[in-house]
């Protein structure tokens, strides 16, 4: 299996990252537990903490947190034989999930978001969301973590009317009756759990909610439409799309989502959510799409949805973010849609090429 760590750029992204996040020195000796750890978010969020560990002498035991251990070996393969990286089990469909480790922080961003998955297995995305981060809020309670970073979505502001975008506490419609929102109605119980938790046992936690997040970490299999066309390019292959483009998304690269994440674990306030976005990606499907063709000299084309994948689609028109709580945290987004879809493209045909 090739490595992201093979690619000058991908490090040299981290290091930037790195450079931004002086408040990581507060985790040093302590453990953080990352579930979801071989996806798009928190596969970077991983990759950040390793780099901090590999320039500081005083390390951030990272517990790695997953159903395959093979899989999180094959991610994380120069670094799963250090002392301060530990493999834990992890389902976030079961039950009776044991962790025999302790833990001082949880950031949880396991979940299907996949939108075929979510379309064919709607029953587990919608129990997977509320039970996973149940059984961390349990976990955490016991072990007296001192905070839960539970990974939300944008689509939990559900249908939007206007152009602007979404602020906190600016809900909405979302229909109850359509299985496809079995994802975003689990994502909104998940957080009442969070600050119920909050409110009835003491548990501490803070909510993101990442807009459309793209970038190298995103495996080949990943089905949205930002990882699909991000590796096709990097292949050579042309963009086909199959909508008129006009949907407003808030795009942010996996490092940004990253440092964001962290800085709102470390200074967000208990039982409050921070919209992740970039002020400077905010652009609609058409406007990617063309930014990746740009980046590596393909046609863009276009083609008829079948009625299969038009069910998938998110039926959010405008799904933008405003970021203003996570800005005033002190966070800048690094890498602006440009150079995040360029960066992207690049680092996968550098780790192609290895």
């Amino acid at each position: 299996m090739m490595s992201i760590y093979t690619s000058k750029l991908w490090l040299a992204d981290l290091d930037k990252t790195v450079a931004v996040l002086p408040e990581l020195s507060e985790l040093a000796g302590k453990s953080v537990m990352v579930t979801g750890c071989t996806g798009l978010i928190c596969s970077a969020v991983v990759d950040v903490l390793i780099r901090w560990n590999e320039i500081h002498a005083d390390k951030i035991k990272i517990l790695a947190a997953g159903r395959s251990e093979k899989k999180i070996a094959e991610r994380f393969a120069p670094y799963v034989a250090k002392d301060w990286f530990v493999f834990v089990p992890y389902d976030a469909s079961a039950a009776d999930n044991h962790f025999s480790e302790r833990c001082d922080y949880i950031i949880h961003g396991a979940s299907n978001a996949a939108p075929g998955k979510i379309m064919k297995e709607p029953v587990e995305t919608m129990l997977d969301n509320v039970l996973g981060v149940k059984g961390l809020l349990d976990y955490a309670k016991e072990s007296k973590a001192k905070r839960v970073m539970f990974v939300s979505s944008s689509e939990v502001y559900g249908k939007k009317e206007n152009a602007e975008p979404f602020r906190l506490g600016e809900y909405g419609y979302i229909d109850l009756l359509n299985s496809r929102n079995s994802y975003s109605v689990g994502k909104r119980a998940a957080e009442t759990l969070c600050v119920s938790y909050a409110d009835e046992y003491g548990v501490e936690s803070v909510i993101v909610r990442p807009g459309h997040i793209y970038g190298p970490t995103a495996t080949r299999s990943d089905n949205r439409v930002s990882s699909v066309w991000a590796y096709d390019v990097a292949e050579g292959k042309d963009i086909v799309m199959k909508s008129d483009g006009s949907q407003v998304r808030s795009y942010c690269y996996c490092l940004d989502c990253a440092s964001a994440i962290l800085k709102v674990l470390l200074k967000g306030e208990n039982c409050h959510a921070y919209n992740i976005s970039n002020p400077d990606s905010v652009i609609n499907i058409r406007q990617m799409a063309e930014l990746l063709a740009n980046s590596a000299d393909v046609q863009l084309r276009m083609d008829l949805p079948t009625e299969e994948e038009k069910k998938g689609f998110n039926p959010m028109s405008n799904s933008s973010l405003d970021s203003k709580e996570l800005l005033e945290l002190g966070w800048k987004g690094l890498f602006d849609a440009k150079v995040g879809f360029a960066h992207t493209v690049e680092i996968l045909k550098e780790i192609k090429s290895k």
